[in-house]
């Protein structure tokens, strides 16, 4: 594979968004110095689908790089702060559990909290792992304060993310791109024209005036794939033998409480509830299956469990979870939903959005690609969507409902090699395999296994010869130092209330 480099003097991106944006963001930082210039394309004339409310900590790293603090996304984002994922009537109707940004419990050597925990259960010590994780205490009480950035133990390690608005967090993107001297273009593409090997030429816009030539094209454009489907037909892999959920209808809700400090999803009939509460309003969707509900139910269902007055309309999407059989297609790159989507139950479309804009950084460590740069980006883009992919059938996987036709589908489907592969290998020994490109750490998967009762059957063998008494007192201990701290916390709201008193005094 040649090695040789093609200059890059031009970027055009097409589409703006939440993907857009933070693309021209980060690019036009990171080409501060350099004669590279960058173009955004968007029509005003038509909308954007967003990429989902809820964040998870990656997005704190990216914003960073950009030199903008926590407390100025959550002023200018209306953001709350998330410390995890609330999953109801997963396991069953009236059940519970949290996916905390965290870890679960203190540990010795190289064994895993897991086999500490199953050992615990074998002293009688019966209490859930979540009793373990300074993050699922806080998130359960709706405490908020920041990590301690030089924790003593692991104890006192979690990590937050955010609740924002995406169409503000979209606009403070824009702010950014275009002091780094990004050109916005409005206007409406009506022909993207090839050159004679098949890659992208120009953009034409229906003004028959306004053209644009670029070296390296990337589309945003979301699930219209104006760029990377409709110009260069790049194939799709469809999910949907694993993933059931095809549609969503989402609605934007006035509520008059404090905002809590996690999402919530919520299990149901023929797919899932969200509920995301921001510092004005509350967002609510129901992801579902098309195959065991129809449009019309599945609205009225939203609407019957949603907390206070709607703000606007229903608003529905269609979808075929999946991605493209590349994301990098001859001088096109596709970024967020026209590269695929994998639908929103643990909040990665934005964190795809950020991973696939770090790779084209270490891509352009100067301005220029060669096809090995293309295939790595590819490959690395493939695993991670499958790393992903595997995660959330995960959760369908080990579901405990027995309600509906979707449910034991899912429970009884065969699942991909490699997540079979990690199930069996947790179930047996309580190993937590990761593979290259994960987005979710062990923790998740512990968070997830548990809260879904896949328990391991065995533990450490090293494990054996503990002192019991010891260890069952040190068990105890971890439990009462977390319910501590917890208490000592301050509410959610007061670190809201300091955001925006730091904010007003700037």
């Amino acid at each position: 594979m040649t090695t040789e480099k093609r200059a890059i003097q031009h970027i055009a991106i097409v589409g703006g968004g939440t993907a857009g944006w933070m693309t021209a963001a980060a690019l036009s930082h990171h080409f501060k110095q350099s004669s590279v210039s960058i173009s955004l394309v968007e029509s005003s004339q038509l909308g954007t689908v967003g990429v989902g409310e809820a964040t998870i900590p990656t997005l704190r790293r990216f914003y960073a790089k950009l030199g903008l603090t926590d407390l100025d996304v959550v002023a200018a984002a209306d953001a709350t702060c998330k410390l995890g994922i609330e999953f109801q009537d997963w396991r069953g109707k009236g059940s519970s559990f949290i996916h905390p940004f965290g870890l679960f419990g203190d540990k010795q050597q190289d064994i895993g909290f897991q086999h500490f925990w199953s050992k615990g259960q074998e002293l009688g010590e019966n209490a859930d792992i979540s009793q373990y994780s300074l993050g699922v205490s806080l998130a359960k009480n709706n405490k908020f304060t920041p990590p301690n950035p030089k924790p003593k133990s692991r104890l006192e390690i979690f990590d937050w993310a955010l609740h924002f608005d995406a169409v503000k967090f979209a606009a403070l993107m824009k702010k950014v791109a275009t002091q780094n001297g990004v050109t916005h273009i409005d206007g409406k593409i009506s022909e993207v024209t090839l050159c004679a090997d098949g890659s992208i030429d120009s953009l034409k816009f229906e003004d028959n005036i306004t053209s644009v030539n670029a070296d390296l094209y990337i589309d945003c454009s979301g699930f219209h794939g104006l760029l990377i489907d409709k110009a260069l037909n790049t194939p799709y892999i469809d999910w949907t033998q694993w993933l059931l959920c095809d549609r969503a209808v989402s609605v934007q809700t006035h509520v008059d409480e404090s905002p809590i400090t996690r999402t919530i999803a919520k299990a149901k009939q023929a797919g899932w509830q969200w509920r995301i509460p921001l510092q004005t309003r509350q967002g609510n969707g129901y992801v579902y299956s098309s195959q065991f509900i129809d449009k019309a139910d599945a609205t009225e269902s939203l609407l019957n469990d949603v907390k206070g007055s709607p703000l606007h309309d229903p608003r529905h999407f269609s979808f075929t979870p999946g991605r493209r059989e590349v994301a990098w297609n001859k001088n096109c790159v596709a970024v967020g939903l026209s590269a695929g989507f994998i639908e929103p139950l643990e909040s990665t479309s934005i964190a795809l959005i950020e991973t696939a804009i770090d790779h084209l950084v270490q891509t352009f460590r100067q301005p220029a690609y060669s096809a090995a740069d293309v295939q790595r980006f590819n490959e690395v883009t493939r695993d991670e969507y499958e790393r992903v992919r595997d995660f959330i059938i995960l959760h369908y996987k080990l579901n405990g409902r027995d309600d509906s036709e979707l449910w034991c589908y899912c429970r009884d489907m065969p699942v991909p090699d490699t997540l079979q592969a990690k199930m069996d290998e947790y179930q047996r020994e309580g190993k937590l395999t990761r593979y290259p490109w994960e987005i979710f750490g062990e923790d998740s998967w512990i968070a997830v296994y548990h809260g879904l009762e896949f328990y391991p059957k065995g533990y450490d063998k090293r494990l054996a010869r503990v002192d019991e008494a010891m260890f069952v007192d040190q068990l105890k201990a971890m439990r009462t130092w977390i319910a501590n701290v917890t208490e000592q916390v301050p509410p959610h709201e007061a670190f809201l209330r300091y955001a925006k008193q730091a904010q007003a005094a700037k």
